[in-house]
């Protein structure tokens, strides 16, 4: 089989692929839960669908393979693996594609942008129900680091998750300047210039 050019694959597709890197032999469950621990604090939460979509597509081009298992419980299940080919492919992936640059789609930063449709009262609460998430948020990141850290081979998810923390408290805070910004605003004074 022709090896894939590896721009061709979606970053969703190598995602996945670089939770199975880890070594293990994972349900598409399980793969949904590597991705909720770790990969959501500063990439993707995907549905049920799109992993065994992208299982399937990796296995398509040679870069996972499957096969059935039986469960403690005697249920059979699906596992997948990466091979040698996913992980070279995976190692040129990450070491040589180009890094496409974050994408920000940010809920309350619109809401706040049509504050002319709406009241002060209403925006405030918006951007504290933002800010409870943002703490919500690091708290559960702050874990997932915790939990990382005591396993050497993920040092470089740890890594990440380590970053992830520092951008939820960053959130949070730029939650608590809109806060003020907002009252002052609501008050009738002058914006305060801030960096």
């Amino acid at each position: 089989m022709e090896r894939p050019d590896p721009t061709k694959l979606p970053p969703t597709a190598w995602a996945v692929l670089g939770i199975l890197a880890f070594g293990e032999e994972l349900t598409g469950y399980e793969v949904r839960q590597w991705a909720d621990h770790v990969l959501r604090h500063f990439y993707w939460s995907p549905a049920m669908s799109q992993i065994y979509s992208e299982l399937k597509r990796l296995e398509k081009v040679g870069y996972a393979v499957s096969r059935s298992a039986v469960s403690d419980d005697g249920r059979s299940k699906r596992v997948y693996a990466i091979t040698a080919s996913g992980e070279a492919a995976l190692a040129e992936w990450a070491g040589r594609a180009p890094v496409e640059p974050p994408v920000l789609k940010h809920g309350p930063m619109l809401r706040a942008w049509l504050g002319h449709l709406s009241t002060p009262e209403r925006l405030r609460e918006q951007l504290m129900e933002y800010r409870a998430d943002t703490e919500r948020e690091l708290a559960e990141a702050e874990y997932s680091r915790e939990v990382a850290a005591r396993f050497p081979e993920w040092a470089y998810p740890e890594l990440t998750i380590r970053w992830a923390t520092r951008y939820y408290a960053v959130q949070r805070d730029l939650a608590d300047r809109m806060l003020a910004d907002l009252a002052e605003a609501a008050d009738g004074g002058e914006r305060e210039e801030s960096a």
